[in-house]
């Protein structure tokens, strides 16, 4: 009996050694354990990618609703965006652009064709606008909410179907039709809590110059607050429909009488192109006056005076600085203009606007073989900053208050701050928008640096890219404070896209600091 018993005994032992040699392949470290891990990591990443792959298709294939805004039939599309935003698409007018979310989705907005007996209610009765106008923001909501509902949708039958195919298997199935609802609803979360319905004071237009300032509307109109969206878009829509309504003419919002608008162009340099957009904008803009931060010409000389003649065509006040390419013969050239004003450490008022200019203290035409004041010395930054040292003199001693002061150089600026509200520069041929360093109980000062209106003539093309011309719309109040800008971009030479952006002034913080030595001259 004790020897059967001791080889039972033995018998478990083994039978325990045994099992306790094959516990690391039930604890998954042995191959085996290793090929149901890999197995299951394939099987997770290949469920992520089915519904990756079934959402996108799904926001492709479904993410769109057809809905009425106002007396337009409108198409409502979100498609997958890492940058978010909306887009405004007027067809064949152009685009508004507006920052108003987050990614991952993007919204389109296209107003398509118009309803035929809401047209004619339009045209038979005016008010019939506003009363539309009034509705689309409800619309506009109605349409957001039903395309989000069929996005969602979408994905989710998309995923399920995709993962259907793929798998075969009713679970792994359902799991990614769970994670394509979670992401669907995530993105959209992600987009709802990241809105941003100020974005509307701020849009970007992009299309035909001679559409933009119908469909940005005037700037005394732009919302400053969060309270006045549904009023904007309200504006907007109403806008767009009397762009449609109107067949003799694009109709465009009608000014406050108030309202001033100055055109801001720099750096010609001999572009005859320049003029042409000049006309254009001063035209579609109804521009009071016209300010040109210098460097009309290359070389300042005889033959270069008679570019200047295209002035007297625009038949509106022309105030004018010289520029470092300009010479005292150009000068006198642009004074023979019978609508030109040539500043030089003086005033004037025009448009009920007092302005003060003076011109660049140096004359350049070519940098690489004239080296009076070309280089970056001590000598011509003293020159160069002086030059503002003197306009600030003159500002001071002028018997009204002067809103603008204009130097060539931004170099030229410094001095000017607390004199004015407003600096315009050029010379660098590129935007800046700067706040100069405040002066104790002195007002602040405001620094706008234009581009160049004339992609900076012929060495715009030494580039990659041609300079593109640049101009700014300048919108004054009743107190001739700035109120908003419209930059105007056209691509240089060669290249015909339009680009228009608006900018509201709401108390702006301190910017870049005004460089304390000239720019290199250009």
């Amino acid at each position: 009996m004790d020897g059967e018993r001791d080889e039972r005994q033995a018998a478990g032992a083994e039978t325990r050694a045994a099992r306790w040699r094959r516990w690391p392949l039930r604890r998954g470290t042995g191959p085996a354990g290793r090929r149901g891990l890999l197995r299951m990591v394939g099987v997770t990443l290949a469920i992520l990618l089915v519904t990756l792959a079934g959402v996108t298709l799904g926001v492709l294939g479904g993410g769109r609703v057809d809905t009425d805004i106002g007396p337009f039939q409108a198409t409502l599309t979100l498609s997958p965006d890492t940058e978010g935003g909306t887009t405004v698409d007027i067809p064949p007018l152009g685009a508004l652009l507006l920052d108003s979310h987050d990614g991952p989705t993007h919204l389109t907005v296209r107003l398509g064709a118009l309803d035929q007996g809401r047209t004619e209610a339009l045209i038979d009765d005016p008010a019939s606008i506003q009363r539309a106008s009034i509705s689309a923001v409800d619309d506009v909501r109605t349409g957001v909410m039903r395309l989000g509902l069929r996005t969602v949708a979408s994905a989710v039958l998309a995923t399920l179907l995709l993962a259907a195919l793929v798998f075969r298997n009713v679970r792994r199935t359902a799991v990614a039709g769970g994670l394509a609802l979670l992401v669907t609803l995530g993105s959209l979360g992600a987009a709802a809590t990241t809105l941003r319905p100020q974005a509307i004071e701020e849009p970007r237009y992009e299309g035909l110059l001679v559409n933009a300032p119908a469909i940005v509307g005037d700037a005394r109109r732009i919302a400053n607050d969060y309270t006045r969206y549904a009023e904007q878009l309200q504006r907007l829509v109403g806008n767009v429909s009397q762009l449609y309504t109107t067949v003799s003419a694009l109709p465009v919002f009608e000014p406050a009488p108030d309202t001033t608008r100055v055109l801001h162009v720099s750096d010609m340099h001999l572009n005859p192109t320049g003029w042409q957009l000049i006309r254009t904008v001063v035209e579609q803009f109804d521009i009071d006056v016209v300010i040109d931060t210098g460097d009309i010409t290359d070389w300042g000389s005889e033959p270069e005076a008679s570019f200047v003649g295209s002035i007297g065509v625009l038949r509106k006040p022309y105030v004018y600085i010289r520029g470092n390419h300009d010479s005292a013969r150009t000068a006198a050239a642009v004074a023979r203009q019978p609508n030109a004003i040539v500043l030089n450490n003086s005033t004037t008022t025009v448009a009920g606007l007092t302005i003060a200019g003076i011109g660049d203290p140096r004359f350049t035409p070519d940098k690489n073989t004239s080296p009076a004041g070309s280089g970056m010395t001590q000598e011509v930054a003293d020159r160069v900053i002086g030059t503002g040292e003197q306009l600030a003199a003159t500002i001071r001693r002028s018997p009204r208050p002067v809103n603008i002061a204009l130097v060539h150089d931004p170099a030229s600026a410094g001095p000017l701050s607390g004199t004015c509200p407003l600096v315009l520069a050029g010379h660098t041929h590129a935007r800046q928008v700067s706040k100069l360093p405040e002066q104790p109980g002195q007002m602040p000062t405001q620094l706008l640096v234009e581009g160049s209106t004339g992609g900076a003539g012929l060495r715009g093309l030494e580039g990659e890219q041609p300079t593109p011309l640049s101009m700014s719309v300048l919108y004054f109040d009743q107190d001739k404070l700035l109120q908003a800008y419209d930059d105007i971009t056209v691509g240089g030479t060669g290249q015909a896209q339009v680009n228009l952006e608006r900018h509201v002034i709401q108390d702006p913080k301190a910017g870049e600091q005004v460089p304390v030595t000239p720019t290199p001259t250009r």
